[in-house]
């Protein structure tokens, strides 16, 4: 393992010689390579299936990654578990054999076989995960001093409330978003809309349905009072003129941000809504690459993008795209209604993140969400703190991840 001092010298001395530094810690750190990968699907709840992926190396040494969400909205099943295996396996044969710190050889290789695939796209993002946490294990280092260190001890976290609502009334959204603030949380989002009528019907089963998301706002504001932060999800439910009719009404309650109303890649119709709202605007949880990001960002469509570790091409991808945003004034607050996996990626790119703005947390989904990772993960007064542990700073609790495993 390379010590932090040889390290540290080794990255002094790229200030004078790149190639001389590069070759310091290549020779100085040991020569894993990569042999094998697992998939592990954990069942969470009847809607929600963790994939968490490990890479092994012939040191024994392995990397985490997470592939959970690649299927939208449908419940991950053997079959679509097996898809995801066999995605992995294509990825995984680019770096058989290979060196973990060989990051930007597997994403030069691996980037153009991703072609609009969420599938391949996930795959692809869990394997580049997994590699970052074995480089900073293997470099005896938190994977974010590779990215250039910390400018935080620990990261603002908003409590997604949408899957521990239930029942889902205003009531019921109101209770969730009580229990988030008592454990500290200053900020909470929900989904108040989702199961809405298709385009098509009625115009009266449409206009209860939003007055039904409306109400769960405003019984969420007065459940929490004034100062805490609240964001909505849309869920792309609504065309333009619903989603500004919608915004309007929902002023009162003065929300963080309004969240994808239509679907991002509708850039022009995003650009519209924002241009008649007062509300801040987000979006962009699916999109993947620099490019994919690169008209919200460049249209100012939205205020803040949302891309996910697991979905926007791993861990290097998303400092270039909050890189990117940031160069046009956009904040970024990773998309993260995952696992604890996913969760430890995100917290050691946001450590250094410049525009930063919150980390998502899906909260209150199942109770032994801390059971899975040693340590487990650390909230204070509603953020969440970086480990200075090697590499993502976390192991898998073999126990755990046995009794919550998925049979496939």
């Amino acid at each position: 393992m390379l010590s932090r001092r040889s390290l540290i010298q080794s990255c002094s001395a790229f200030l004078f010689s790149p190639l001389l530094a590069l070759r310091d810690i290549r020779a100085a750190a040991p020569t894993l390579r990569l042999t094998g990968f697992e998939l592990l699907p954990l069942r969470a709840t009847p809607r929600t299936v963790w994939l968490v992926v490990r890479l092994h190396t012939d040191a024994g040494l392995n990397g985490l990654g997470e592939a959970s969400d690649a299927f939208g909205f449908a419940n991950t099943t053997a079959a679509n578990a097996a898809t995801m295996r066999a995605r992995l396996q294509t990825f995984f044969e680019i770096v058989r054999g290979g060196s973990p710190l060989d990051v930007e050889r597997y994403r030069q290789r691996g980037m153009p076989l991703v072609k609009g695939d969420l599938v391949s796209a996930t795959a692809f993002s869990a394997i580049e995960q997994a590699m970052w946490d074995l480089a900073g294990q293997s470099l005896g280092v938190p994977t974010q001093t590779l990215f250039g260190g910390k400018v935080r001890d620990s990261l603002p976290v908003y409590a997604n409330i949408n899957r521990a609502t239930d029942p889902r009334t205003p009531d019921g959204f109101a209770a969730a978003a009580r229990r988030a603030v008592r454990e500290g949380f200053r900020a909470i989002k929900a989904a108040p809309f989702d199961g809405f009528p298709p385009a098509g019907s009625p115009v009266s089963v449409i206009d209860a349905a939003v007055d039904a998301g409306i109400a769960a706002v405003v019984a969420m504001r007065e459940a929490v009072g004034p100062e805490v932060q609240i964001m909505v999800d849309c869920h792309s439910f609504f065309d333009v003129e619903r989603a500004v009719a919608v915004a309007r009404r929902l002023e009162p309650q003065r929300l963080t941000w309004y969240e994808e109303p239509v679907a991002p890649e509708r850039v022009d119709d995003t650009v519209a809504i924002k241009q008649r709202i007062g509300q801040r605007m987000a979006g962009g949880e699916l999109l993947f690459g620099v490019a994919g990001f690169a008209p919200l960002v460049q249209r100012h469509a939205v205020d803040v993008i949302m891309p996910d570790v697991k979905h926007c091409g791993g861990l290097l991808e998303l400092t270039r795209i909050a890189a990117a945003a940031d160069a046009e004034g956009v904040a970024v607050a990773p998309h993260n209604p995952s696992g604890p996996i996913s969760t430890a990626a995100c917290v050691q790119v946001g450590a250094g993140m410049k525009n930063l703005n919150f980390l998502e947390l899906q909260y209150g989904e199942v109770p032994w969400r801390g059971e899975l990772l040693t340590p487990p993960e650390r909230f204070v007064d509603g953020r969440i703190t970086v480990p200075d542990k090697p590499g993502f700073g976390v192991a898998l609790n073999d126990d755990a991840v046995r009794r919550r495993a998925l049979p496939l």
